[in-house]
């Protein structure tokens, strides 16, 4: 892919979260607040992989879900590429302020072991991503899906009720417009700093799982849109860096994953992968 387009797809890619030496800051939920014990099953997953802006490995973060004892779904763009296991954690609170605590790989060309992780107090799992992934290159074809296959079941959290094939279907508009979609992720806020110019800014801390409440927007074949920002009267907010992977809930079912953001304040359209859609069911079905 050519610089210029890469640059475009990880704009687009807005929710995925590098913390290598210099990247972007860890953001997350715009508006909402903190989620507590509310989503108990919604995870963040820490891994080290690269891309073209960052050649070498560097750690990156996002969220996912637990769908049945061993598999979390995330976001593909979460899981490809990946080097070593993933770092799993249901903790609602990493940390109010810094040091992060996520554990850090001995030697970041092979990413986490499983022995760090655990030495760590962390869960680990493997990331697979979808093999129609077409890493933003399709807009047709979007297919921005992954999962965590855990070593072993998870026990005391309720895994999420995955939806049925093509419910989306009976919400386009005008009902999407009038119809509250529920999103959870992980990273912080995007709030007014404490000194300096008074515009709202993406902040490191706290590190924690938030929630907030978002409008439909627009449904395609493969992408569900938000209005995601929190000035909307109709919705508290919407998603941002951080939040990558992490779900859109409606009437109890995980009906999407965050795959993209419009905007580097994250106060515009939110997008979200389907998970409703043949393509990704069929794929998850060899691991549910």
């Amino acid at each position: 892919m050519k610089r210029s387009q890469k640059r475009l797809a990880l704009l687009l890619a807005a929710t995925l979260t590098l913390t290598i030496t210099s990247a972007l800051p860890a953001t997350a939920i715009t508006g909402g607040e903190p989620d507590g014990n509310r989503h108990p099953n919604v995870a963040l997953i820490v891994s080290y992989g690269t891309d073209a802006e960052h050649p070498e490995p560097g750690r990156y973060r996002c969220s996912a879900t637990l769908v049945s004892p061993t598999v979390l779904i995330t976001a593909g763009h979460c899981t490809d590429p990946g080097i070593g296991v993933t770092a799993v954690t249901f903790a609602s609170v990493i940390a109010e302020e810094p040091p992060s605590l996520l554990p850090e790989a001995k030697d970041p060309s092979v990413g986490y072991t499983p022995k760090e992780l655990e030495a760590a107090g962390f869960l680990w799992g493997t990331p697979e991503t979808h093999p129609d992934y077409s890493d933003f290159t399709d807009l047709k074809n979007w297919n921005d899906v992954g999962i965590v296959r855990l070593n072993k079941p998870v026990t005391g959290v309720e895994p999420a009720e995955l939806v049925p094939e093509g419910y989306l279907e009976q919400f386009r508009s005008p009902i999407l417009n009038k119809t509250l979609f529920e999103l959870v992720g992980y990273g912080t806020e995007v709030r007014k700093p404490e000194a300096g110019p008074q515009k709202p800014e993406p902040m490191d801390y706290p590190l924690i799982r938030r929630y907030t409440t978002a409008p439909g927007q627009k449904l395609t074949p493969q992408v569900l849109q938000f209005q995601g920002n929190p000035n909307d009267n109709r919705g508290g907010g919407g998603s941002c860096f951080g939040d990558s992977g992490g779900p859109a809930f409606l009437n109890g079912y995980l009906v999407a994953v965050s795959s993209y953001g419009f905007t580097a304040n994250c106060r515009y359209i939110d997008g979200y992968q389907r998970v409703d859609i043949p393509i990704v069911q069929d794929w998850l079905d060899q691991y549910l």
